[in-house]
């Protein structure tokens, strides 16, 4: 996709506010006629710059009470290896990011657990189940100080 004009970057804007704002709302704030709007929404979904839309929920109302932040080492980094673990973390239904890093630790895992016990048992059951980990290091958040969903465009 060419560089994005003001009324991209507009849009982009208002839909991080608000992902379920009406195509005809979208227009009028952004200026364009509703038909415009679509064609334009539809150029940044297909192009890439939109992947999709989601509802943010809340892990402290769905009874996640800790965020841990778990730093990983493989035994080498193949292709291969580096493969087969993320095949296996992808199918951790308490992953919520992983990242492959350069530096000390091949990846870094945000891991969501209701409590320390249910760490234990992700712990337990996924993590020391998966491919390839030679060391895993475990850190706990205590404070949720910003989680930014947006994008500054």
């Amino acid at each position: 996709m060419s560089a994005l004009d003001t009324i991209d970057t507009a849009m982009l804007r208002l839909l991080q506010q608000n992902g379920r704002i009406s195509n005809a709302e979208l227009a009028e704030r952004v200026g364009l006629s509703p038909s415009a709007c679509s064609r334009r929404l539809d150029i940044l979904e297909k192009s890439g710059v939109i992947s999709g839309y989601h509802a943010h929920l809340s892990q402290q109302a769905l009874d996640y009470k800790m965020i841990a932040i778990v730093h990983i080492s493989l035994s080498g980094q193949f292709a291969k290896t580096l493969a087969e673990f993320e095949a296996a973390v992808k199918l951790c239904p308490n992953v919520l990011v992983c990242y492959l890093m350069s530096g000390e630790y091949d990846y870094i895992l945000r891991i969501a657990a209701k409590d320390l016990a249910d760490y234990e048992r992700i712990h337990r059951d996924w993590l020391s189940a998966l491919p390839h980990v030679v060391k895993i290091n475990s850190s706990f958040a205590l404070r949720e100080v910003i989680d930014r969903p947006n994008i500054g465009v």
